[in-house]
């Protein structure tokens, strides 16, 4: 089998080095402006091409000629899209090609906020009202009946990128009229105070065969505009909250077609009625360090299953949980290189590893010991640790 792996950022290492241990070829076209400073396996990678690019961004056109000119030398089995924004390229190809896999049209369900919120609200999950920035009188319509505050979300952004909070119309106005001609890549919603949730997936034959819910600290948003240090743990998988939250997940999953692959999904859970509310899905591995969180949990590596997926031509061997619980950590740090030797509980089995920022994964066979120390690893974290800076309206690498 060949696969064919797109990468506009780097990551998906893992899922490359499995990939070729499970015996496929594996081809990568990633970036030009990468070359220079990307550490790939290339012990795993056959061949490499690189695309030339203007922030991150290829020209679709050229991007297609250049895949098939290379599918004249090879039989491309599968595309694969390694980043957030490489979803609707890969499925794009996979239409030209005829490769199997999701379509644009399935691709759409888990990479435009605007058309996974449709979908779902169409097939009766539970979504924050919310309009398309596009037409007016509905848009006047919908500030009237829903109170403020609002947030204007760009449709394909990836996580809390480009997210703004608004508290009334003319603030709403006045950004529409900044973004011109760009409106319509734009929809509006309720804002919905409560408590984050993520449920991470796999899915083999349109069916979810492993699932797991963790829930936030505070809102990646409220983190992302506010600062402080970014939490998330593993629930208690007997808990009811879990269970729903795992429930909710399988619907949508089935809702939104995917055949082969992995999702990371986010839900709210109201704080005025505790509804459990659809907020975004993605196809592809969680960020911000979520897949070392469940590895830790878990014993399994999300990057590492999703290849065992696409290669698998009629069967896949469900992974065992471990059954552990993990807790996560990261938080901008105002030291070059923030020193965490003081943190040294036995339950530390990862420390994040990078200028300006402080990290830590905490593994126990008890989600109690968890709570615990991520209540006091926070507060020890913003007193020591913690730096802030503005939000991002555009990804970096």
């Amino acid at each position: 089998m060949t696969i064919l792996c797109l990468a506009s950022y780097e990551k998906g290492h893992r899922f490359i080095i499995e990939a070729k241990k499970q015996g496929a070829t594996v081809l990568l076209v990633t970036s030009l402006s990468l070359k220079e400073k990307a550490h790939w396996p290339l012990e795993s990678i056959d061949e490499i091409y690189y695309m030339p690019d203007r922030d991150k961004l290829w020209d679709r056109g050229d991007l297609l000629n250049a895949v098939s000119y290379l599918g004249r030398n090879h039989i491309l089995d599968r595309i694969v899209g390694l980043d957030d924004f490489d979803v609707e390229t890969a499925a794009m190809l996979r239409e030209h090609l005829r490769v199997p896999g999701s379509g644009e049209t399935i691709a759409r369900y888990y990479r435009d906020k605007l058309a996974m919120r449709v979908k779902a609200r169409d097939s009766g999950i539970p979504v924050p009202d919310f309009r398309h920035v596009l037409n007016y009188d509905r848009l006047h319509e919908f500030m009237e009946r829903v109170p403020p505050p609002w947030v204007l979300k760009p449709r394909s952004m990836a996580g809390s990128i480009g997210i703004k909070k608004i508290a009334n119309q003319d603030e709403f106005w006045r950004l529409a009229n900044e973004l011109g001609d760009l409106q319509s890549q734009y929809l509006i919603e309720r804002f919905v105070p409560g408590a984050i949730f993520h449920v991470d997936s796999i899915i083999f034959d349109g069916e979810v065969r492993f699932a797991i819910a963790s829930g936030y600290g505070r809102p990646p948003m409220e983190v992302s505009h506010e600062g402080g240090v970014f939490m998330s743990r593993v629930l208690d998988r007997e808990s009811l909250l879990a269970q729903d939250l795992v429930a909710a997940n399988a619907k949508v999953m089935k809702t939104f077609g995917m055949q082969r692959g992995v999702s990371h999904t986010e839900f709210i859970r109201a704080a005025a009625d505790g509804q459990i509310c659809f907020l975004e899905t993605s196809a592809r591995v969680g960020g911000a360090y979520v897949s070392d969180l469940l590895e830790a949990a878990t014993g399994l590596n999300m990057w590492e299953e999703w290849a065992k997926v696409e290669v698998a031509e009629k069967s896949y061997q469900t992974p065992r949980d471990r059954g552990d619980y993990a807790g996560l950590l990261v938080t901008l740090a105002r030291q070059e290189n923030p020193d965490t030797s003081e943190y040294n509980d036995p339950e530390i089995v990862w420390r994040l590893g990078k200028d300006h920022h402080a990290g830590l994964i905490l593994q126990s066979p008890s989600p109690q010991r968890i709570e615990e120390l991520l209540a006091n690893y926070s507060q020890r974290m913003v007193r020591d640790i913690q730096a802030s800076a503005p939000p991002r309206d555009k990804p970096t690498s």
